[in-house]
């Protein structure tokens, strides 16, 4: 009794491995001389995906085991570990059709077919793309770099084949086609140096000591911790202005590379503050208004 089960049990079998054969050798479509069957669709699917999540293990590997060792910049690592991911998976994918007996061959009709669809109507992904690479190579901008391009200003946290990701100050990610960067002008505030000096206005009256007004506002500027004291701060006396004189502070700061507008609020409130205990006073425009009577002929 136990004999016949077990032979009934290795029929079943049998016959599931026939039908799931079948199945995975079930004809698709054919190209050039290879066929597609549904089981070799699995296996390029399985392995294209096992090809990315090595590519991309093996990206991070790079970009923070082997290249930080060398202390090499962190926007440098991004884009050298970018370039060898799309290495790896452009010879990946080749490998695989190659080993899974796909006619290669078969892709110049499909090459020649997407070239008609690129001058037609893949213009701006292809541009975006062949930016994208440019970028990586040349580097005009990496990750972490503070940039400035059209109305958004903010950080590189991403460079893609397509696209760049920008954070802004209120931590909104803005996606910007990598082609921006190549056809327009971008600001780089840290292409060189993460060292960025900023200009900040301040107008008094004209009955203070400028060399006073100068001396208060180096004071305040090398007591802020968030200035650098290489180079040193300095003040221009820039300008006779209809009701002040005005002054340029310029400061260097490489913490604040991002955050401008918050050194300048912490400047203007020690400023307003010294100004105060100084007596010296910060003027508001002024108007002479001349009244002139209306002569006695157009009174009448």
């Amino acid at each position: 009794m136990g004999e016949d089960i077990w032979e009934f049990k290795k029929e079943k079998l049998a016959e599931f491995l026939n039908l799931f054969n079948e199945v995975m050798s079930f004809k698709l479509f054919s190209i050039g001389d290879s066929s597609l069957t549904i089981g070799l669709l699995l296996t390029l699917a399985l392995s294209v995906v096992l090809l990315f999540f090595i590519s991309e293990w093996i990206r991070r590997l790079l970009v923070n085991r082997v290249l930080n060792r060398y202390k090499i910049e962190r926007g440098t690592r991004q884009s050298v570990g970018t370039i060898v991911k799309y290495v790896i998976v452009i010879a990946g994918l080749f490998s695989i059709l190659q080993t899974n007996g796909i006619d290669l061959s078969a892709f110049g009709i499909l090459a020649g077919a997407l070239g008609v669809g690129i001058g037609f109507g893949l213009q701006n992904i292809t541009n975006n793309f062949i930016s994208g690479l440019i970028i990586l190579f040349e580097q005009p901008i990496k990750v972490g770099d503070r940039i400035e391009v059209g109305d958004i200003v903010g950080d590189v946290i991403r460079i893609s084949a397509r696209s760049t990701a920008v954070l802004t100050n209120d931590n909104i990610s803005v996606i910007i086609p990598n082609s921006q960067f190549i056809d327009s002008q971008v600001i780089n505030w840290s292409h060189n140096d993460r060292k960025v000096r900023f200009n900040f206005e301040v107008g008094v009256s004209y009955k203070e000591d400028p060399e006073k007004v100068k001396e208060i506002l180096l004071e305040v500027a090398d007591k802020n911790e968030n200035v650098l004291k290489t180079p040193a701060p300095d003040v221009l006396f820039d300008e006779f202005d209809d009701s002040s004189l005005n002054f340029i502070l310029r400061v260097w700061t490489s913490d604040y590379v991002n955050k401008p507008r918050v050194l300048k609020s912490q400047l203007y409130f020690e400023i307003f503050r010294r100004f105060g205990e100084e007596n010296i006073e910060i003027p508001f425009p002024q108007r002479d208004i001349h009244i002139i009577s209306a002569p006695e002929k157009l009174k009448n």
